[in-house]
């Protein structure tokens, strides 16, 4: 399958790259450049969106400001102007599948100690969570209305390496996403059964002993079975 992958000169996108063509045609796509990426491109305008599409059966869309703190004019661009272009231009190819990056994020707003499940409505606590909860609104918009199968991906905390409790909130630990894991998720996210014009959304936490996030849904949908543990050291 000829997939497209956005983002992929992050922290994320440099992660599951290199498992993604092993599977599948992968075009590499960031606006800066990076290792394995084919095309420097600004997502902003669907024109440019439309072309790259071109061909193109899957788009897995993780390009982003990732910063949680950041403002409105340093998330428009990226997250809700680029984000649009890329919905719009799925729903007008036909791309038969859509990945897109939302984050737990969305889901800020809830109690540290409430387990967030899929059916949960996003509820922000910061504009960057809120420019998330627009990303989910786009793929349900696009499932909606198109043929395109749309899965949603609830990000949590993406590191290298297990937080360490001594500096880390409860919550981020609980929200830990290994980069194994990450592997996995977007992995079943591209490849998994999901009935046409329908949405999924993936918590996308590691197998913690206590995860802020609940995993089922995404094991009995999608297939993603998170293996890796924060609490296992």
């Amino acid at each position: 399958m000829r997939v497209l992958l956005t983002g992929a000169a992050g922290r994320l996108g440099q992660t599951v790259l290199p498992a993604l063509r092993t599977r599948h045609d992968v075009r590499a796509v960031d606006l800066l450049s990076g290792p394995g990426v084919d095309e420097q491109a600004d997502l902003t305008t669907t024109d440019t969106c439309l072309r790259l599409f071109d061909g193109v059966q899957a788009v897995v869309h993780l390009a982003a400001n990732p910063d949680p703190e950041a403002d409105w004019e340093a998330l428009l661009p990226a997250n809700v102007l680029a984000s649009h272009a890329v919905a719009q231009a799925a729903k007008d190819c036909g791309i038969d599948r859509l990945v897109l990056a939302s984050s737990l994020q969305a889901m800020s707003g809830y109690p540290d100690e409430r387990q967030v499940r899929v059916e949960d409505p996003p509820r922000p606590a910061n504009l960057y969570g809120a420019t998330k909860a627009w990303v989910e609104a786009l793929g349900s918009w696009v499932a909606a209305t198109s043929s395109t199968t749309v899965v949603l991906l609830r990000i949590g905390n993406f590191s290298p390496s297990v937080p360490d409790p001594a500096v880390a909130t409860p919550r981020d630990v609980a929200a830990w996403l290994s980069p194994g894991d990450a592997v996995r998720m977007v992995l079943a996210a591209v490849d998994g059964r999901v009935a046409s014009g329908q949405a999924a959304i993936i918590n996308g936490v590691s197998a913690n002993q206590w995860r802020k996030a609940d995993l089922g849904d995404a094991e009995r949908r999608l297939g993603y079975h998170a293996e890796d543990d924060a609490f296992a050291g």
